[in-house]
This record gives C-alpha cells, sequence and structure tokens, in this order.
C-alpha cells in the first residue's frame, strides 16, 4: 500500500496538474471506486461538474482537494482519495487509450490533460465530503495523526503518546491515529535505523530511543521522497506514470538473506500481522519475554 512518500509525491504532481481547473465532466466507470460517496455515482458527478479544484492537500494517505463553486467561493467541500492497494491518479492527455483498470475520469474545461483513476484492486476510492474552511481536515480524516513531517509535529508528545502504549514498537508505529502516514515498509527502515527490533514493548523505550526512532522516520521518509518513493512493480507511480526509486536504498525492507549494509549479517524475516518484517538479527536483536 502506498505510504506518506508515495502518496505525497502523487499530491505534488496533483497541485501542478489540477489546481485551479475547473471540472467540466466526470465520468464513474466502476461504482467501487466512489462506494465512499455514501449518496451514490449520480451525485458525486453532480457534486464535482462546474466545480474547481483549489488546492491539493494529504494527511496521513489521504488527498484531499478543496472545491470552489462556479463564482469562486469557498464550497466547504472537497474530493477525498485514498489510493488503497493499488489506486493511481494519472494525468493524461485526452486522447490516450484509456487503461484496463480506468474507474472514474475527469474532464476539464479548459481541454487540457484529464485525471483519471485508475485502480487494478479496486481497494482504493473517491467521494465527496465536507471540508469545512476548505483547506482544514475533512472531518473523517481528523481522527488520523499528522506526519513526522509536519511542521507542527510535536516530539516531546509523540515520545509520551508512544511510551504510554502496552504494545510493540511496529505495533504502535503502524498505528496511524499516534503517527500519520508510516505503514510496514518504512516502519521496518526505520526501526533498522534506530537499532530496534519492532517487537520491543514501547513503554520500555527511552526517551533517547524515540528521538532516534523519530529521526530514522524522519530520515527515511526524507530520501524516499526525494527518490520518488518505493516501486516494487507497476501499480505504484506519481501522476505521469512514472516509478519511484527508493527500492534501491532499502536497507532491510525485501532483503531476505541479503548483508545487512551495516554489519553484514543476513537479514531475517518474521511473520507480522498477515504481513512480513524485516529486521537485522545483529543490529536489532529480538527483546526478552517480559515475566508475567
Amino acid at each position: 500500500m502506498p505510504e506518506l512518500p508515495e502518496v505525497e509525491v502523487v499530491r505534488r504532481g496533483l497541485a501542478q496538474w489540477v489546481t485551479g481547473r475547473t471540472i467540466a465532466e466526470v465520468e464513474v466507470r466502476h461504482p467501487r471506486a466512489v462506494r465512499r460517496h455514501l449518496e451514490g455515482a449520480e451525485h458525486f458527478v453532480a457534486a464535482l461538474t462546474g466545480r474547481t479544484f483549489t488546492a491539493t492537500h494529504r494527511r496521513g494517505k489521504y488527498l484531499w482537494l478543496p472545491l470552489a463553486e462556479a463564482d469562486g467561493t469557498a464550497s466547504d467541500r472537497a474530493l477525498v482519495a485514498h489510493l488503497g492497494m493499488s489506486g493511481q491518479l494519472l494525468v493524461e492527455k485526452p486522447d490516450e487509450p484509456d487503461e484496463v483498470h480506468l474507474r472514474a475520469r475527469f474532464r476539464f474545461t479548459d481541454g487540457g490533460r484529464e485525471l483519471r483513476f485508475v485502480d487494478q484492486r479496486t481497494f482504493g476510492g473517491l467521494a465527496v465530503e465536507d471540508a469545512p474552511g476548505g483547506d482544514d481536515v475533512p472531518p473523517r480524516l481528523a481522527h488520523i495523526a499528522i506526519d513526522p513531517l509536519d511542521p507542527g509535529f510535536d516530539v516531546d508528545a509523540f515520545s509520551a503518546a508512544l511510551r504510554r502504549r502496552h504494545t510493540e514498537v511496529k505495533r504502535a508505529l503502524l498505528d496511524q491515529t499516534l503517527i500519520g502516514g508510516v505503514g510496514n515498509i518504512y516502519a521496518d527502515e526505520s526501526l533498522w535505523r534506530a537499532r530496534l527490533h519492532g517487537a520491543r514493548p514501547t513503554d520500555a523505550l527511552t526517551r533517547a530511543q524515540v528521538v532516534d526512532l523519530l529521526e530514522g522516520i524522519r530520515d527515511v521518509l526524507g530520501e524516499s521522497l526525494a527518490q520518488g518513493g518505493t516501486s516494487f512493480d507497476s501499480l505504484y507511480v506519481d501522476v505521469n506514470g512514472q516509478s519511484g526509486y527508493f527500492s534501491r536504498h532499502l536497507a532491510v525492507y525485501g532483503q531476505l538473506d541479503r548483508p545487512c549494509p551495516r554489519c553484514g549479517t543476513p537479514i531475517r524475516r518474521e511473520a507480522f500481522m498477515n504481513r512480513s518484517s524485516y529486521s537485522c538479527p545483529q543490529c536489532q536483536p529480538r527483546p526478552r519475554a517480559r515475566r508475567s
């Protein structure tokens, strides 16, 4: 599933290509693409036609694009998008052939490039939702914590909240109400940089360990963002269909049996929440079981 860097790359592309453009026509090609819009596909189309995208924002792994009315006044509504596992928001020339898994299309009054929502597995989705103030976070996304790259991220509050949890540190990092945008890939990479095993109890972490972990999270997210995100296949691309290249720089995720870049020990894989965790046995020793 796309994580913070991948979604932020898409947001930046949308900011360049769709901000300030007025929607002339919306075509819903598959009902699952708008299943989160509870009023149905026809209402979704009507809510967008004639409106103008005024900005592009992201909270965690969600995107929202505030809308203006035909007269230019803010509508207090926004297009909210989640890419799911395979969703793509692509900017294409109108004469480009339709993608096999095209789910929705947006044409604009200027006749230029159109916006297409492509989703092979149909886990992603679009909806028009309330967004009071236009640029404010839509209420449905308000429970998602800000991410560590946000200037408003509070290190002390995060440290205290993390250490109050009675869980494993990797589980905590995947909790979007605690820290936004971090998924399986970047959790493993950040824990490796902080020399912590994902099963380390959060209430046993020192503040210094939390600071090191946060520094690792920020570094790996920033580096991935600079590389256009992580692409393992053709499902994740930016708005122009280009893949990211951070997969070339992954230290542990997906690197089973390859040498740890720091100590040379073969990377291990362990089962985790129906997924996999990758770590270095030498740099990230598994914590001892607590006595009951």
